[in-house]
């Protein structure tokens, strides 16, 4: 999922309690920006061509969600076809969400330094391709790695769509319901992929993979057509933070790889420890990068704010939390119960209903309450879903074991996805707002791959493999992490609101 929205109003508490600008340090030298195009659409008559605008902007961030929810449902006939077992098929999801996660600051920055323009059109062409080939893939390892090359896709598609949009509607109205668009656009492929998966998966999982290819091939002509030109300056390579992007990238996917690979390396083994010790290498060599290049990916004085990293914490776990469960409930279903992928995905509707519904009603919410009371009780709804579930049976009906887990999960994520957005946004200052959001997608999506990875790594660590109508080795077990995790980001906000009540 993405947080598109980074101009959502302040709650009231919020503005008498902080300054309406921070400003920790002062910005890097930064290249003179060339002369933005001036908005082109200022008031809501508007004419086809605008409409169409926004069709292809939003059906860009609407497929990168679908594409993510299809898959996830496939899961379980990847695995029977190529014979992968539960830590394989996670890199299947982790691959993307990792490619995306970890290249967004640097695709934020290309589509400002190469042109908004180009640089969606091109990320959406190879996203198309990228999805096309897959189809035809059987080798897992060839499948992974262009899993990763779709989600870094994604991550130049959603800033450089979504400064297309702010630079191309008018602050006011006009904007407002472009973001307003773009925001139900992102909710709903997300939840209405889990429905697209179960119908395409009945065909077979290569059609997950296909389906979006063609639809955005169809996106890049369409967008030759109607989206603006404007003028970019020219461009060196070291404008931009290479060395940070590959750094950071590096010593996620090491991470990621280590945790899966423990269970049968050894938590204490040469290897794992050796690997665990070159992430957190690459990972100090990231920040002393940042620290003194001239335009880094992320000015780590933005750091300073409590309420910005509380946001991503909160993020990383509330993401995190619910990836893994979705992993271990989708293999569940299908390979213990013998649910077909349609009526898994039907199983998670509900969830995808009620964040789609209320996608454009929480502004009215964010407006009247604390955002850190929403989070707060968002959190608790998560919580409350994950030991829920921690009831099931075999022979426990939907409506029992789960249909309430999917209602909670559903309003946790009504009341978090756009309160952690808003936290992380409001008291920025106007030319640092692309940063703060662009670190929230990034919290997003490597809290879900970490908490995957380890989950998956408790699945296939029991060593046993799934028994018809019988719980997964494991399973409680990795679905009590997704609520300790969130627990954690709970008690954290506990303390802030605790601080805060005492200020």
């Amino acid at each position: 999922m993405t947080s598109p929205r980074t101009d959502v109003p302040r709650t009231e508490a919020e503005a008498t309690a902080a300054p309406r600008t921070l400003v920790i340090d002062p910005p890097a030298a930064e290249t003179p920006a060339p002369p933005a195009a001036a908005p082109e659409v200022r008031d809501l008559n508007w004419s086809a061509r605008t409409w169409l605008l926004l069709v292809v902007l939003c059906g860009a961030l609407f497929l990168d969600g679908l594409d993510l929810s299809m898959v996830g449902v496939a899961l379980p006939s990847i695995g029977s076809d190529l014979h992968m077992d539960a830590s394989s098929l996670q890199w299947i999801v982790s691959g993307y969400i990792l490619g995306y996660g970890s290249l967004l600051l640097l695709g934020g920055r290309a589509s400002d330094l190469l042109g908004r323009r180009k640089v969606f059109l091109a990320a959406v062409a190879v996203f198309g391709a990228a999805s096309v080939i897959s189809a035809f893939l059987s080798n897992d390892f060839a499948l992974i790695a262009l899993r990763f090359v779709k989600g870094a896709s994604a991550a130049f598609t959603v800033p450089a769509g979504l400064s297309i949009i702010t630079t191309t509607y008018a602050q006011g109205p006009a904007r407002n319901r472009a973001l307003s668009f773009y925001t139900v656009c992102g909710a709903s492929g997300f939840s209405l992929g889990l429905v697209a998966g179960g119908l395409l998966t009945e065909i077979g999982w290569r059609a997950t993979f296909l389906v979006p290819g063609p639809v955005a091939i169809v996106l890049v002509l369409l967008g030759l057509r109607v989206i603006p030109h404007a003028p970019t300056a020219r461009v060196r390579l070291h404008h931009f933070d290479l060395p940070g992007a590959v750094t950071s990238t590096l010593s996620l996917l090491i991470l990621v790889f280590t945790v899966v690979r423990a269970p049968s390396q050894g938590w204490g083994s040469a290897q794992t420890l050796g690997l665990l010790a070159l992430s957190v290498v690459l990972m100090a060599a990231f920040v002393a990068i940042e620290r003194r290049h001239p335009r880094p990916l992320v000015r780590l004085g933005i750091l300073r704010s409590s309420a910005l990293v509380h946001a991503n914490l909160s993020a990383a776990a509330m993401f995190g939390g619910y990836s893994a469960f979705q992993f271990i409930v989708t293999l569940y279903v299908q390979d213990s119960l013998g649910w077909s992928p349609l009526t898994m995905s039907m199983a998670f509707l509900p969830t995808g209903v009620l964040v789609v519904a209320s996608a454009t009603k929480m502004e009215a919410v964010l407006d009247r309450v604390n955002t850190t009371v929403l989070i707060f009780f968002g959190l608790l709804a998560f919580i409350l879903a994950y030991v829920l579930f921690l009831r099931v049976e075999p022979t426990k009906s939907y409506a029992d074991f789960m249909l309430p887990t999917m209602l909670l999960l559903g309003i946790g994520f009504a009341l978090c996805f756009p309160s952690v957005n808003a936290q992380a946004t409001n008291g920025v200052a106007d030319h640092e707002q692309g940063l703060a959001s662009g670190l929230l997608n990034t919290s997003l999506q490597v809290g879900g791959a970490i908490v995957l990875a380890i989950a998956s790594a408790v699945l296939s660590g029991s060593g046993s493999a799934p028994v018809h109508h019988q719980l997964l080795p494991g399973m409680s077990t990795a679905i009590s992490i997704s609520a300790g995790v969130t627990l954690a980001a709970l008690l954290m906000t506990a303390v802030r609101l605790v601080r805060h009540r005492a200020r």
